[in-house]
């Protein structure tokens, strides 16, 4: 409350879904599983321009189509989108022509330069993309007040697209920021891990030793596989290649063969040191006592907000307490 422009940093999907949420009306949030305390708060705001700042160019915005298209078919909100930003750089010509384009950055140009050239057509709240931004520092006296923004460029290095601060600033007034800019991995002990790209080093998912041959036995997915990129597709077509590339090796007679422990002394130990661990028919039981609270609301679920719920209905199934 007491504020009406909210900032959202960041340029993935997350940042996208940070700010619909925001502009969505009551009405709408309601048909969601979103928890009504924070539907309530989210109702009750007076935000009604939400702006997103993009460090590089709308060319390596990393956001995906379908999460850009319904930020421009809000109906609450209108779209706005920095319109200079889209007189592309030769960098970012480049970086969507020709063959080897990503059609997913080839396409989101073009629904940005679509969204740029609608005329607002004045619904209570604006949502606005920038692109060439960082954020430099935050202004308050035990609040949020404004933040200060750094204008970038982007250069060409080692064959790698990268944002670098002009210098400019600029001072945007705003009682909210939330902070969206995607994720870096850590290494593990022992496993060998890529520093500059932040991944653990691998081929189709073989973690790879220091000389570049696959490790027997060791596998990886997911973002720590090929970096923070995607969506929940993406991520289910890398882990089939992984399994594949498990499922050759475990037939070609590759993978050591190890002594297991037995399943039932598993689950003893996970019990001995947590006694409100939740089996598999505990989830089954929440996750049946949430959709059946959102069925008479027309919504997917109501959600536990209390993890003490959550447990006395995970043991009604596990027949533990």
């Amino acid at each position: 409350k007491g504020t009406n422009r909210a900032v959202v940093i960041g340029n993935g999907n997350v940042a996208m879904d940070v700010a619909r949420m925001l502009a969505l009306p009551r009405e709408e949030l309601e048909e969601t599983d979103t928890a009504d305390h924070a539907i309530d708060v989210m109702s009750d705001s007076q935000i009604t321009e939400i702006v997103v700042f993009g460090r590089r160019g709308p060319a390596q915005a990393a956001f995906t189509n379908p999460e850009l298209r319904e930020l421009g078919e809000l109906t609450d909100a209108d779209a706005i989108v920095d319109s200079s930003a889209l007189d592309l750089d030769p960098v970012s010509e480049s970086y969507i022509s020709g063959d080897e384009a990503d059609k997913t950055h080839v396409k989101n140009v073009e629904l940005l330069r679509d969204m740029a050239a609608r005329e607002p057509e004045g619904k209570r709240k604006r949502v606005i993309l920038r692109f060439l931004a960082s954020p430099v520092e935050i202004h308050g006296d035990g609040k949020v007040e404004s933040i200060t923004i750094g204008i970038n460029r982007l250069v060409e290095e080692d064959g790698r697209v990268r944002a670098e601060d002009t210098g400019e600033r600029e001072e945007l007034e705003c009682g909210l920021v939330f902070r969206s800019v995607g994720y870096t991995g850590v290494p593990v002990a022992g496993v060998p891990f890529d520093e500059k790209r932040g991944t653990i080093a691998n081929e189709k998912g073989r973690v790879l030793g220091e000389g570049g041959e696959p490790i027997p036995g060791l596998y990886t997915a997911g973002w720590i596989k090929r970096g923070p990129s995607g969506v929940i597709g993406t991520n289910k077509k890398d882990a089939a290649e992984t399994v594949a590339m498990l499922r050759e090796d475990l037939e070609a007679g590759r993978i050591p063969e190890r002594e297991l422990p037995d399943r039932s002394a598993i689950e003893e130990l996970i019990v001995e040191r947590d006694h409100d661990a939740v089996t598999y028919a505990g989830w089954e039981a929440i996750d049946a006592a949430e959709t059946a609270a959102g069925e008479p609301h027309g919504r997917p679920r109501v959600k536990f907000v209390r993890i003490e719920d959550m447990l006395e209905h995970a043991k009604s199934k596990s027949g533990r307490d």
